[in-house]
């Protein structure tokens, strides 16, 4: 059985806004400038301790981990409160899901998002119905771009790691495929600091819509 392996932020749904406002939440209450949210489009898809390391590096701070984990917990926090405000799904998401469903696809979110978000963010957005397996950041002991959580996502939705396919929206993305030995189709709407087109996908797509034929296109090749 072959999965299709998703992303979450910047490939399922438009989250920006409130990464954008609880990352400036944060920061703002220690002291620090808040981040515009142009720049923070560069700064997100490797998880909220990430973010928060880069939200430093723009305030020319030379964090420490010690400096880091206070803040962390307080994104969390924040975040979990605050976790659908803004977020939606991109559109077309749903019919595409649905779609992949009634085709016999088996389905699964690999993310970079901690699991106490991801979860809770799928069900406020009644998409977690769709997902045979969800993956997220902290499932494993490594987080993408490493394999492991792309073929731990496979193997938790009962499929085969031969014939499943990678959409995700960024560099991370397109290496974690590459390392687990899959095709990945990119969607160019979402966060990453350059052109997706020019990170070596197999196929990019600019709507939800686009998606079968993508797949059809990689699967057989």
């Amino acid at each position: 059985m072959s999965v299709l392996v998703f992303d979450l932020d910047g490939t399922l749904v438009s989250s920006m806004e409130d990464l954008v406002a609880t990352l400036n939440v944060v920061l703002t209450t220690n002291g620090h400038a808040a981040v515009p949210q142009a720049k923070v489009v560069h700064m997100v898809g490797m998880g909220a301790k990430v973010l928060l390391q880069r939200g430093l590096e723009h305030n020319d701070v030379r964090w420490t981990e010690e400096m880091v984990l206070p803040l962390y917990h307080q994104f969390l926090d924040h975040y979990a409160a605050n976790i659908a405000v803004h977020t939606r799904a991109f559109e077309g998401v749903v019919p595409s899901l649905e779609r992949f469903r009634s085709e016999g696809w088996k389905l699964a979110v690999c993310t970079n998002k901690a699991e106490r978000l991801t979860l809770p963010l799928l069900e406020a957005l009644d998409l977690a119905k769709y997902f045979d397996a969800v993956v997220g950041g902290d499932t494993f002991s490594v987080s993408k771009p490493d394999a492991e959580p792309v073929h731990g996502a496979i193997a938790r939705a009962g499929g085969s790691i031969e014939g499943s396919v990678m959409i995700g929206d960024s560099g991370t993305d397109i290496s974690a495929a590459r390392n687990a030995g899959i095709p990945v189709v990119a969607v160019d709407f979402g966060y990453t600091p350059v052109p997706v087109s020019e990170l070596g996908p197999d196929r990019v797509i600019s709507h939800f819509d686009e998606l079968a034929e993508a797949i059809a296109g990689v699967t057989r090749a």
